[in-house]
């Protein structure tokens, strides 16, 4: 029989055994003990979930150009047999240029089936879900099928995975599985399976090859010293591959684009602290105080930790989030410091993953297990209704707003193939068969044969133009070449004439 763990032993590497023994099992796959349908069950029924919000946010046109409409024309491209481009970011601009994420071209065969933007919120359903099995399945061998239960509810209703599932689609959900397949095999010494399931994040987007090489690192420290620091090499040269070579390459301006992000000061406002204006000022600035301010950067460090109780900490898996926390605090774009969006999805599995292995070094102590797990499962109770989750009980999700079939009815005068200007929300729905671009977006393809806006559109859900230079846009069209084909309940659909 295996001795229990401790929670001195939780981050000790496993022993060297011969082949076959627990450091070196070749498996892929973790082992299925006994009858484990409700794990799958589980992971069927929050796939449900996360299927039923997404897309009812999306028929309530509530989706967006960015960004659900980018990888809706992403994913087109590969299913068209070419490399990605996306009308929304410039006419013809080559993706490939603006995120390192090739893994987006498996997506293409279902999209062949299904063209429809449905087709991806259905697949990040699908990997979200199936990111539940690993850390089910490896908290049911060491905790028993209550306590895995428990973890797997509050992973998968967990606040980063709600405001991941309610924003759109994004391909850092591939990351998600391969993440939780990586993390439950290092922790149970299946390294070579760990590295082998960190590699593919390098396919998913540029700056996960840090992550790889973190969990490189943590292979090595546990016990496989050349595999781990081959992985953690691996990582660090995919990235810089990416970031210097590849969406350079791509790029029409023959740079990353985003090097822009850590240019600046730590808060966002070209000021460091003093007013220091050198580059070291503020370089040290962001990489103190500035990780921790302004306040939403605490919230979201402070969030991420509390869905574990802190009990995270106590494995050295959480080590793995850091690249992550890093880069989106030293970026000067206030998007990436909150809770809102996709950014922490990536976080939760991890996260998770380190609770798992700190409770299974205290199930020695069943009493302390349970606390922990009571937690837990209040934090993210009590977090529920902050996030989008909380909207598939509200009335007001299953109400269909009438100007919806106004909206339909305008978007179905517009012909397959049609060239576009539309609103943020409207984009999404006319990505499966026009060539659309952003209305009022300075990028966007000029002189498009159709232009659809919504000008009752709530002020927060307007971008990128204020209601007042919006009519303005409308009437200088008007005056230059386009006529009114409808103007209905906020709707005004143009066409060019001539």
């Amino acid at each position: 029989m295996q001795a229990p763990l401790t929670d001195s032993t939780v981050d000790r590497p496993p022993r060297q055994s011969g082949p076959g023994e627990r450091a070196t099992r070749p498996y892929l796959l973790p082992p299925v003990v006994g009858s484990a349908w409700w794990v799958w069950g589980l992971a069927g029924a929050l796939f449900a979930v996360y299927t039923t919000l997404s897309v009812r946010i999306h028929e309530r046109m509530l989706s967006n150009s960015y960004d659900l409409g980018i990888f809706e024309q992403v994913v087109r491209s590969y299913a068209d047999g070419h490399l990605p481009v996306s009308e929304l970011k410039a006419p013809g601009f080559p993706v490939l240029g603006d995120h390192f994420s090739p893994v987006l071209a498996l997506v293409a065969p279902f999209y062949w089936v299904w063209r429809t933007p449905v087709t991806l919120l259905v697949v990040q359903a699908a990997l979200v879900a199936v990111g539940t099995v690993p850390l089910v399945l490896w908290a049911r061998r060491r905790l028993g099928s209550g306590p895995a239960a428990v973890v797997g509810l509050c992973y998968g209703l967990s606040w980063g995975v709600a405001s991941a599932i309610g924003f759109d689609f994004h391909e850092v959900a591939f990351a998600v599985p391969l993440l939780a397949f990586s993390l439950a095999a290092l922790a149970e010494g299946r390294l070579r399976a760990a590295a082998c399931w960190a590699l593919p994040l390098l396919l998913v987007k540029e700056d996960l090859g840090l992550t790889v090489a973190v969990i490189g690192l943590l292979i090595a420290r546990r016990g496989g010293r050349r595999l781990g620091l081959g992985t953690a090499a691996a990582g660090v040269a995919g990235s810089l591959l990416a970031v210097l070579v590849v969406l350079p390459a791509f790029n029409p301006g023959g740079d990353f684009a985003y090097w822009s992000y850590v240019s600046g000061r730590g808060d966002g406002s070209g000021g460091g602290p003093g007013g220091a204006d050198t580059l070291v000022a503020g370089l040290l600035y962001k990489g103190t105080i500035g990780l921790i301010t302004p306040e939403a950067k605490a919230t979201t460090l402070l969030f991420v930790l509390a869905v574990t109780v802190f009990l995270a900490l106590r494995s050295s898996l959480a080590w793995v989030a850091v690249p992550t926390l890093v880069w989106r605090f030293l970026s000067t774009n206030a998007f990436h410091w909150g809770t809102g969006y996709h950014y922490s999805l990536v976080l939760m599995p991890i996260v998770f993953a380190a609770l798992v292995e700190a409770l299974a070094a205290r199930r020695a102590r069943p009493g302390s297990v349970r606390r922990h797990l009571l937690g837990t499962a209040a934090v993210c109770l009590l977090l529920l209704p902050q996030f989008p989750f909380w909207q598939l009980v509200q009335p007001a999700t299953w109400r269909s707003d009438p100007r919806l079939a106004v909206a339909h009815r305008l978007i179905d005068r517009i012909p397959d193939g049609a060239t576009v200007q539309a609103s943020t929300l409207l984009v999404p729905q006319l990505t499966d068969r026009t060539t659309v671009g952003l209305f009022g977006w300075e990028p966007s393809r000029p002189d498009p044969e159709w232009i659809l806006v919504d000008t009752w559109t709530p002020w927060n859900k307007r971008w990128p133009l204020t209601p007042e230079i919006e009519r303005n846009r409308l009437n200088w069209h008007r005056a230059h070449g386009y006529r009114d084909v409808a103007d209905v309940d906020g709707y005004v659909l143009l066409t060019r004439t001539g």
